[in-house]
């Protein structure tokens, strides 16, 4: 027999909301992006977010709830990857009283916690295959059991998934279950990285320096040089707005006026690996060189020139995070320069 859930009888921790925060950009990608999500947040399906690390999936999980009609419902979120595959169940489904080693009460799980709202379940393709059975249950009757328990109950949640994992190659090798997927994926939505949102890099690097300006107590507002603005331009982002965000704020904290004119890009590149090389060897290297000075001197000069030309391009690379106009002026060359030395000798950079 079916049990309707009923919020009031609560007993679990309050489980972790997921937050508000701000949608920012003016490019026709972000904009073609919260044109599509705003058009699908009033329809009581499913909705899958992909995107790679870094691009705001909770941030567009948080929008997709309050712009539905369940915005004064909960909103409840779980982070898959944090957890392990034991405890993933019962932080679902909740837990009976004695259903294992250490269960003193019964505890309500997140899904009961959204009853009248929405889950959003963050890297979902982290779930075991034996867990994603019983949210199928879930999305196509409603039901489901707390570990431990044969009383079935009844909530009604609408299920937010998100994951930059390849859910399409994780179902053909069985580590997903199609039907699912099926389920899940009533609309898909890509959320653009950074790198295909140039217009909008300069709107929220001027954002986040303004925040953390306020957050420091300063009073003058922050402002990018030329320099530190093309900079932030040209690089690629790989961890796309947290990214920016971290650096931003560190370029703002580590400046002595309100002109930003130094971006670093790299906080992990160490000041001593370079005195460690000069010493020959006094300290410990942390990676050996190639080849030495000596064999290149060895070498056709040809091929040592190509080769070292190589290794101080490969070098620069690294230090600057690909950043290819800081790595053009730590070579002493234009911005045309280096795109040369590259295509000319990209098969060999590593």
């Amino acid at each position: 027999m079916k049990k309707k859930h009923c919020p009031g009888n609560r007993r679990s921790r309050a489980p972790m909301p997921v937050g508000m925060g701000e949608a920012l950009g003016q490019s026709e990608a972000f904009l073609l992006f919260q044109e599509r999500l705003s058009r699908v947040a009033p329809i009581n399906r499913p909705v899958l977010l992909l995107g790679e690390r870094g691009t705001g999936k909770e941030l567009a999980a948080s929008r997709l709830h309050y712009l539905s009609d369940r915005w004064q419902g909960p909103l409840v979120a779980l982070n898959c990857a944090a957890l392990s595959a034991s405890l993933i169940e019962s932080e679902l489904f909740g837990y009976e009283k004695g259903a294992f080693t250490g269960a003193q009460q019964r505890r309500t799980g997140r899904f009961e916690a959204a009853d009248g709202g929405t889950l959003f379940l963050d890297e979902i393709g982290n779930i075991p295959i034996e867990v994603q059975e019983k949210i199928l249950r879930i999305v196509e009757y409603n039901t489901f059991e707390r570990v431990g328990s044969s009383e079935t109950l009844e909530v009604d949640v609408r299920i937010i998934a998100s994951t930059n994992a390849d859910l399409i190659d994780l179902s053909q090798r069985g580590r997903f279950k199609k039907d699912l997927l099926d389920r899940l994926s009533f609309e898909v939505l890509y959320l653009p990285p950074l790198r295909e949102r140039k217009e909008d890099i300069m709107l929220l690097a001027n954002h986040f320096a303004a925040r953390m300006t306020a957050e420091l107590g300063r009073e003058k507002l922050p402002r990018f040089s030329d320099r530190a603005a093309d900079d932030l331009l040209a690089y690629d982002w790989p961890g796309n707005i947290r990214e920016l965000k971290n650096t931003v704020e560190r370029a703002v904290y580590r400046s002595d006026s309100n002109i930003i004119t130094s971006i670093d890009f790299n906080p992990f590149s160490s000041p001593y690996m370079e005195k460690a090389s000069i010493a020959g060897g006094a300290g410990r290297q942390l990676a050996p060189e190639k080849t030495s000075c000596d064999e290149l001197l060895c070498k056709p000069i040809n091929e040592a020139v190509r080769e070292l030309k190589t290794r101080m391009l490969e070098k620069a690379l690294k230090e600057t995070r690909y950043n290819q106009k800081e790595a053009a002026r730590r070579l002493g060359l234009t911005y045309h320069q280096f795109r040369g030395l590259y295509r000319q000798l990209k098969d060999q950079v590593k």
